[in-house]
């Protein structure tokens, strides 16, 4: 018998791959999370499917999305990203990687992890919306909003609520699969 998944995912290999094995996963290690954060704020304007075609470039890229390293980067590192035909090229989503970074060691500091920081808006727990159908998944909410303007508070870029809930959408902290995914069953 044939899975039945969320409709989106239906394109190819790469993302019924990705639908089956991560997307509405809970996260809780900073690692993951700050390399979607990455490849979420590249996304804006983009649809998924090519951040995540280009997913081991931006690994590459982006020394194995350290957040550490990435914190570090210095304008000639930010100029051989431009120069990097396997990531999107855009100096704005660069920088504000490299912002980004140096933000989520802040939060690690003050929290102690940024995991405990980010699960903070939901309790610690995936918030389930149990949609029916693609049409019943929102594209933002009153928590995407809180979290956006605490993290825009915060210094980082390209998180407006759209860009967060994504996030929150491929690291577990909702799971908005469709009522007859298989994921669901499972």
């Amino acid at each position: 018998m044939e899975k039945i998944r969320c409709g989106w995912c239906e394109k190819d290999d790469l993302y019924r791959k990705y639908h089956d094995e991560e997307w509405g996963r809970p996260v809780y290690d900073d690692e993951t999370i700050f390399e979607f954060m990455i490849l979420e704020s590249f996304q804006a304007g983009l649809s998924w499917y090519t951040i995540l075609s280009k997913r081991e470039n931006f690994r590459k890229a982006f020394d194995d999305f350290n957040y550490r390293e990435i914190a570090a980067y210095t304008e000639e590192k930010m100029e051989e990203l431009m120069n990097d035909p396997g990531i999107i090229r855009n100096r704005l989503k660069i920088k504000a990687t490299v912002t980004n970074a140096q933000k989520f060691l802040e939060v690690q500091k003050e929290f102690g992890s940024f995991s405990e920081y980010i699960w903070g808006f939901v309790e610690g727990k995936p918030i389930d919306h149990c949609p029916k159908t693609l049409s019943d998944v929102p594209a933002i909410t009153e928590i995407s909003d809180a979290l956006s303007k605490d993290l825009k508070k915060r210094g980082f870029k390209f998180m407006g609520s759209t860009v967060v809930y994504a996030h929150m959408q491929a690291t577990g902290m909702v799971n908005d699969h469709i009522e007859s995914c298989f994921i669901r069953q499972g």
